[in-house]
């Protein structure tokens, strides 16, 4: 896994962009074998006041999302997405909410309102609407790009920050950590969305 010379070109673009996110996937390895080694790569390439740039580089996997979704032909957005037994749809939409949640939460710590009563959680994998459209899948892509915006400001200056957010295979994290994990969550989603993409080019 990962960006070699003989990598996709859609993952030679997303490198180029996003170069941090895509070291932090190539640790990671399958199935979150490699969390150990995905912590010891955030902690060297995510330091004080990076969550601008660690921003960008979200920005860079949120338009690879989006010309990945545009490369599925819609009869396949009803498929098997890669995620359980989900749909193509079901599996977007969930990229979304990982989008928007793990950075949200994170920003949540570094800006000291993290609920103590009721405190955000990392639960089993929830899929999205199995029906969605296209332009539906869309308009939540928009929605976790703008509050990654938002998260990236309460975090900057805080990446460092300890996070209370327990995920159950990467563990604890720090605040601008999320930041970047969010895109390996992205990554794993636009290999699945290539490899379907690539099964059914040219059907209708």
């Amino acid at each position: 896994m990962g960006a070699t010379s003989s990598a996709p070109a859609w993952l030679t673009f997303v490198e180029a962009g996003a170069p941090d996110t895509v070291a932090a996937w190539n640790a990671l390895g399958n199935a979150f074998a490699g969390a150990r080694a995905l912590r010891r790569v955030l902690r060297e390439r995510v330091t004080a006041r990076d969550a601008p740039r660690i921003f960008a580089e979200q920005e860079v996997l949120a338009e690879a999302l989006a010309e990945a979704l545009a490369a599925v032909p819609d009869a396949a957005l009803r498929i098997p997405g890669g995620e359980e037994d989900w749909n193509v749809a079901q599996t977007f939409a969930h990229a979304t909410a990982a989008r928007r949640f793990l950075p949200t939460w994170a920003a949540m710590a570094a800006a000291g309102t993290w609920p103590t009563d009721d405190p955000p959680s990392v639960r089993p994998s929830i899929p999205g609407d199995a029906d969605a459209s296209r332009d539906e899948l869309l308009t939540l892509l928009g929605k976790s790009r703008r509050s990654q915006e938002r998260a990236a400001e309460l975090i900057t200056g805080r990446e460092t920050q300890p996070c209370p957010l327990d995920h159950p295979l990467v563990g604890r994290l720090r605040c601008g950590d999320w930041l970047l994990f969010a895109g390996v969550h992205d990554l794993m989603h636009l290999e699945q969305l290539h490899r379907i993409a690539d099964a059914h080019r040219g059907s209708v």
